[in-house]
């Protein structure tokens, strides 16, 4: 633990992505440790934004859709020195974090993977060789598919799925039900099946796995956390909408072989899903930075925030093995779209109904305008891609 002689409020820590909910936990941890925090956010809608918490809101330039802006609005930010340590959220900042880590680190710590381990754990092809490799459990993957006739001359079974090696989330994912379907689609898309992963369809009928790591400088698993997402929006492979931690031994010991094989560092997220013919659950995906759910980490007693500040600062980094099961989260307005959605509505389990010892992933009562502004944002989301902005 840390110990009474760190004086936490000479450590500034700069959060990229205000827009990203799993920014208020760790606002809120940070400065309960002591540390000043600062946050870049792209809009005055950006939870972080609406939050009361930060010591600094920085409304600039942080946009998926302009990554090379950010990148440069970043670098002048990490090139002031005034943060001591720099920390991303999402896919899209880890990414502009490790390219450039060699030379950012000249001016702040940066709590991204080095350029090497990330690009190859973000690879979802790279990932299933590996654990192929290693006997890992995944969905059977066609490895060198660069036409139509290798894949369907390959072993696969219909449905299959073909998807990015890099995309995040279910982003560009093609559901494949029939041969028909395979020519049709693959006749009539501009893409080359290098850039691809081509596999088996798992049946999503049961849960889909998050597990949870956080990883020393010396390779050492110091925390390790597992949920399952009961619901998930949209219906097809979107994000959980409603997730409760489990005790899985099982995915535990995949997940930290995986990362340690992976040579990952800091906060990772390893998705799985449970395959229900045959009881196991199998990897999908690693992602090299902060989860979306981190709260959930948060409320099962495991803090992120002081491992990140433990391990970048050089300190002993505190074991938080053991957590809590059964802490359920949602996601109240993605919950009420698949509520709206799902012919399971009065069936799924747990029940949707069921709000006893469940916490909204936004909502505080102490600070409550990261869950309207956080509403507004995706409404107005929603309308832009309704007009196709």
């Amino acid at each position: 633990m840390w110990g009474e002689d760190v004086d936490f409020s000479k450590i500034h820590v700069l959060i990229l992505e205000g827009y990203a909910r799993q920014a208020l936990p760790f606002i809120k941890e940070f400065k309960n440790l002591g540390c000043t925090v600062s946050v870049l956010c792209n809009s005055k809608l950006d939870v972080a934004y609406a939050s009361r918490y930060p010591d600094f809101k920085i409304l600039g330039v942080c946009d998926p859709d302009r990554y090379d802006e950010s990148e440069s609005y970043i670098r002048e930010l990490i090139k002031t020195g005034t943060y001591d340590i720099v920390v991303p959220l999402v896919d899209f900042s880890a990414k502009i974090l490790s390219r450039n880590k060699e030379e950012f680190c000249n001016y702040s710590r940066i709590a991204s993977n080095d350029k090497e381990v990330f690009e190859k754990s973000q690879d979802k092809l790279s990932v299933m060789i590996e654990c192929a490799k290693n006997d890992i459990p995944c969905p059977k993957t066609k490895i060198d598919a660069t036409n139509l006739l290798d894949i369907e001359e390959s072993d696969l079974k219909f449905p299959i799925i073909i998807k990015p090696r890099r995309e995040c989330g279910a982003s560009g994912f093609i559901h494949i039900e029939n041969k028909v379907e395979l020519q049709k689609n693959i006749a009539s898309l501009d893409i080359s099946l290098k850039e691809y992963v081509v596999q088996e369809l798992i049946p999503q009928e049961d849960v889909n796995l998050s597990c949870n790591l956080f990883i020393d400088n010396d390779g050492e698993v110091k925390s390790c956390f597992v949920y399952a997402s009961h619901r998930w929006f949209p219906l097809k492979g979107g994000t959980g909408t409603f997730n409760t931690t489990v005790y899985r031994k099982d995915v535990i010991n995949t997940c930290v072989k995986l990362a340690k094989l992976m040579n990952l560092r800091g906060a990772v997220g390893i998705d799985l899903i449970h395959d229900p013919r045959d009881n196991i659950a199998k990897v999908l995906e690693i992602n090299p930075r902060i989860m979306a759910c981190a709260q959930i980490g948060f409320d099962a007693g495991v803090n992120l925030a002081q491992q990140i500040l433990e391990k970048e600062l050089g300190f002993k980094v505190t074991s938080m093995m053991d957590y809590k099961d059964n802490i359920s989260i949602r996601i109240t307005q993605s919950d009420i779209l698949w509520f709206l959605k799902s012919k399971n509505r009065f069936t799924v389990k747990p029940s949707w109904f069921k709000l006893k010892n469940v916490k909204d992933q936004i909502f505080d009562i102490r600070d409550p305008l990261p869950w309207f502004a956080f509403s507004l944002q995706s409404l107005q989301k929603y309308y832009d891609r309704r007009k196709g902005f």
